[in-house]
């Protein structure tokens, strides 16, 4: 700067240049990414029971005494389909022929050598506390809407415990099982590690807990607590996952019946 610049006017100056400094080098730095909402959120903690919009899962629910031994284990076929529609086929002698059809809010369930269909809700018993709705929708996305509630430790028995994602969550529609879920998530990979589920008179009806298979990236388990008289544990295990789509006709109660041979 020129010797005979006054002096005046560089203290004028001074302060203006330090804020466009400060300002230019905030621009350099690093741009925080923004947390997930809770959409996203839900649709990675999905990911992690489903996987694909059509779907087969075979699964197998067992119900366990109070030591901890087997008591009634059932076995389950269940095809997952787009736009909420879901077929339930039961595997176990004692049920043989037996089939749940949800569509929508809309649930029945087919008998053998029965002539028509039988209305039943989500939350009816199939085996222990795990209902109709527990093995035939999958979705927390499609299904609920939620807020963030905060971070809190995933199981507050344990120390330490790991940080989780808290997420109270409410029905979109009538045809769930539980009206509201308060949902906690790992805060890094947003992976289910438990819930507790409210039925509509806002009671706790049971509580559940996630365990993922050894690499980590899908749920093998569910384990329900009941909470309202028993407090049993209903194990619901998901022995194999495929991409599947089924005909269409087997999203009809009609054909069902007429048809109760479909595989």
């Amino acid at each position: 700067m020129p010797s005979h610049f006054p002096r005046w006017i560089v203290w004028l100056l001074l302060p203006k240049l330090i804020v466009l400094l400060a300002l230019s080098l905030g621009h350099l730095r690093p741009a925080h990414a923004a947390e997930p909402d809770v959409p996203t959120l839900l649709r990675a903690a999905d990911r992690y029971r489903t996987g694909a919009s059509n779907l087969q899962v075979d699964t197998l629910v067992t119900t366990l005494n109070r030591d901890g031994s087997p008591d009634k284990e059932r076995r389950y076929t269940v095809f997952v389909q787009d736009q909420h529609r879901s077929l339930v086929l039961m595997r176990a002698p004692a049920e043989a022929g037996q089939k749940v059809l949800m569509l929508g809010d809309d649930f029945w369930l087919l008998m053998p050598n029965s002539q028509r269909p039988l209305r039943i809700t989500p939350t009816q018993k199939l085996l222990g506390d795990a209902s109709t709705g527990d093995i035939a929708t999958l979705s927390w996305s499609e299904d609920y809407d939620g807020t963030r509630v905060g971070e809190e430790p995933c199981d507050p028995q344990a120390t330490p415990s790991r940080p989780c994602l808290h997420l109270s969550l409410n029905a979109r529609r009538k045809g769930v099982s539980y009206q509201r879920i308060e949902l906690w998530l790992g805060k890094t990979r947003h992976e289910p590690v438990r819930a507790d589920l409210y039925v509509q008179s806002e009671k706790l009806a049971k509580q559940a807990r996630f365990v993922l298979n050894k690499a980590g990236t899908e749920v093998d388990e569910m384990h329900l607590t009941d909470q309202l008289s028993t407090h049993k544990l209903t194990r619901i295990q998901y022995l194999e996952r495929k991409a599947r789509q089924v005909p269409e006709t087997w999203l009809n109660p009609m054909f069902l019946v007429r048809n109760p041979a479909v595989e």
